[in-house]
């Protein structure tokens, strides 16, 4: 996959999806950290980085056979975070909540918001890559909730 097979792919989910989102794909997230997609939210854009879903793939299963369902789902889950309407109050509590229980526990339910939108916006994808992808995408975010909790 390329950075032009990779906006074509970007704009068939962003139509399939009815969003009025902006699309960009870039070759790699211009920080340090494995982030395959982001959505801004004030600029209404969501952004792809080729790079990122390509090393996110081999780590999650050992070859980039399956790059192209990986990104399908990536751009699937960051159009969910554009096509939340709960994000911008959900995020406005997280941003205010005092608690890191709460603001954990938020940031939780904007993931998965945005999940339930991929499983809807790509239901070819093999539904046993899905669930890898939201098991590895929540592990932290559950996992930090415990351990707060605990």
């Amino acid at each position: 996959m390329n950075l032009h097979e990779l906006q074509m792919l970007a704009e068939v989910l962003r139509s399939r999806s009815g969003s009025s989102v902006q699309m960009r794909v870039e070759t790699e997230f211009p920080q340090q950290r494995l982030v395959g997609g982001k959505y801004q939210m004030g600029s209404h854009t969501v952004t792809l980085y080729l790079s990122s879903l390509e090393e996110q793939c081999r780590r999650l299963f050992g070859s980039l056979e399956n790059l192209p369902a990986l990104a399908a789902v990536v751009c699937a889950h960051e159009l969910g975070h554009a096509e939340d309407p709960e994000l911008a109050e959900l995020s406005d509590r997280m941003d205010s909540a005092s608690d890191v229980r709460i603001r954990l526990a938020l940031a939780l339910q904007i993931e998965k918001n945005a999940w339930a939108f991929a499983r809807m916006l790509v239901p070819e994808v093999d539904p046993q890559l899905m669930e890898a992808m939201i098991d590895e995408s929540l592990y932290m975010y559950r996992e930090n909730l415990r351990q707060q909790t605990a």
